[in-house]
């Protein structure tokens, strides 16, 4: 396992810049016709509630320390809102990481929503053992969405 693998630590108010940077980063790359930098303080906001009502986010750390990933749960019922690996990171086994950080924080379950047409996204949560269990669409941007599902075995 690589050391960036390795490095998770919670969420701390100083991560904010970084986390929205690569946030923004990230799904400039999947091409939908979104202003990601627009809905920063979209992000600070959902990121802040989150964690008032109890959520967990996690904090993947790059080679020198800085963050390159992280992950929200609440433990409470399971819901994974964002997953997000800096595109410097894909293929690292820093997604892979994080996702296994939630699902340590919520073992039973974890249900997440994925945009229909993020491929990549959607090969990823299907290698992770994720089934389809709904659909829907996007409350910002009215994009079709699915319900994935995760349960342990």
């Amino acid at each position: 396992m690589t050391e960036a693998r390795e490095a998770l630590r919670g969420y701390e108010d100083r991560d904010l810049p970084a986390l929205a940077d690569l946030w923004v980063a990230a799904w400039r790359e999947t091409g939908f016709a979104i202003d990601f930098d627009a809905r920063r303080a979209w992000l600070a906001e959902r990121l802040a509630a989150h964690r008032a009502a109890g959520g967990a986010i996690v904090v993947g750390l790059d080679g020198d320390g800085r963050p390159a990933g992280f992950v929200t749960i609440d433990p409470a019922n399971g819901y994974l809102d964002q997953l997000c690996v800096a595109p410097a990171e894909r293929g690292s086994g820093l997604a892979r990481a994080l996702l296994d950080a939630a699902k340590r924080l919520s073992p039973d379950l974890v249900d997440l929503d994925v945009n229909e047409a993020n491929a990549r996204a959607r090969r990823f949560y299907d290698r992770e053992g994720f089934a389809v269990v709904g659909a829907g669409a996007s409350a910002q941007s009215g994009l079709p969405t699915l319900r994935l599902r995760w349960t342990r075995s």
